[in-house]
């Protein structure tokens, strides 16, 4: 025991001798990391406190928490006075961006106040959310767990949290489970945001011909009538909603839509000429290939919404998102496909799985096989 302590002794005394203050403070970091990796409370998060640059500390943006300007001067002030006497806790993105699930508001007073910020020399106190809990589902849930344990929270912010988990596919029982939420409190919820509004998809065949545009008609509007509720949510929910990886948006989110996908014509043009626009990006591999690119990158709600539906043609909705992306042409005239050569079909094909599984790669889900892509068959109902 005594040679252990001599040797921790001996080791802060070169810490504390170190003259740059950000590499002491990476020093300490790490004596702390060491010490919670052996120590029996390591399933804790509170067990390892960590002091981390407030630059790279950034806010979440679907906390449901807010504290009016006097309380967040109380806060402000407290912390100026008491010191923090609570971490911040994050989670570490593969970015080295420690983003906020709690403390939103004591991490706005380490980066805003100059007293605070110069007195803990920019750095923030962080706790790591455990590995287990880092999913985007599980952060929510945890900050709001967080929030209500306290009592405080914004009925429309939880609301958004609510319907958010439920287009991910969380089911009421579950979202009552992981928030301590009854299913009274959960309908009310969601009917706050609007979650009566259910979309109709539409189906997408094995080849790229996807019959029938989809219009605003095609919307539909439920009633308010609560004890008829849950009878018109099931009859427009979707074939796979089993799959908790699934990730909904409602229609007003898809840039897909905003670019004119669902549109039934294209102004200035006939049908044919549509129809030869779609069939002559298909066959230009590099324009079609610079064109999925930008669809992955630049149409994130989009891609989320389709491109983790496994009942659905994927290679499909890849091919006629990269054609109204780079030349406005709906999807109406998706049988401008029928043009090109099966040599031209199959090159098509295989561009579009390639930037298919580079967006599967970059959301960590396993890549597809063409077999796999090109599942789906079914008419698919979403909210």
């Amino acid at each position: 025991m005594k040679k252990i302590v001599d040797e921790l002794d001996a080791m802060l005394s070169v810490i504390d001798a170190e003259k740059n203050r950000d590499t002491k403070i990476e020093l300490i970091n790490y004596v702390k990391i060491r010490l919670h990796e052996v120590s029996p409370f390591a399933g804790e998060p509170v067990d390892c406190v960590l002091w981390k640059s407030s630059d790279t500390v950034e806010a979440n943006d679907y906390n449901p928490n807010s504290v009016a300007p006097p309380e967040m001067r109380l806060l402000e002030h407290s912390i100026a006075e008491d010191g923090y006497t609570q971490p911040i806790v994050a989670w570490d993105r593969d970015d080295g961006v420690h983003e906020v699930v709690d403390g939103f508001h004591r991490h706005r007073v380490g980066k805003e106040s100059k007293v605070v910020k110069k007195r803990v020399k920019g750095y923030l106190p962080i706790v790591a959310i455990n590995e287990n809990r880092q999913e985007i589902n599980n952060r929510m849930a945890s900050t709001i767990r967080h929030n209500r344990a306290r009592g405080k929270h914004q009925v429309e912010g939880m609301s958004d949290i609510v319907i958010e988990l439920k287009r991910r596919n969380w089911s009421n029982e579950r979202i009552g489970r992981e928030l301590g939420m009854d299913q009274d409190e959960i309908l009310r919820l969601c009917q706050i945001t609007g979650l009566s509004e259910l979309f109709a998809d539409q189906q997408f065949s094995k080849a790229w011909d996807v019959e029938g545009a989809v219009t605003e008609d095609d919307f539909v509007e439920l009633s308010d009538d609560v004890s008829t509720y849950g009878e018109q949510v099931a009859m427009f929910r979707t074939v796979n909603t089993s799959d908790e990886t699934r990730v909904f948006h409602t229609f007003d989110k898809w840039e897909c839509h905003k670019a004119g996908f669902y549109d039934g014509s294209k102004e200035g043009m006939t049908k044919a000429e549509c129809e030869e626009v779609f069939r002559s990006l298909l066959a230009d591999i590099p324009k079609f290939t610079t064109a999925l690119a930008g669809v992955i990158s630049d149409w994130p709600n989009s891609c989320e919404h389709y491109l983790t539906n496994a009942s659905m043609n994927r290679i499909a909705w890849m091919g006629q998102a990269a054609v109204c992306f780079a030349t406005g042409i709906p999807s109406a005239f998706r049988s401008g496909w029928f043009l090109l050569s099966e040599d031209e079909k199959a090159a098509a094909d295989t561009v579009a799985l390639t930037y298919l599984n580079k967006w599967m790669c970059n959301q960590c889900r396993p890549q597809l096989t063409m077999d796999e892509a090109k599942s789906g068959d079914r008419q698919s109902m979403i909210y």
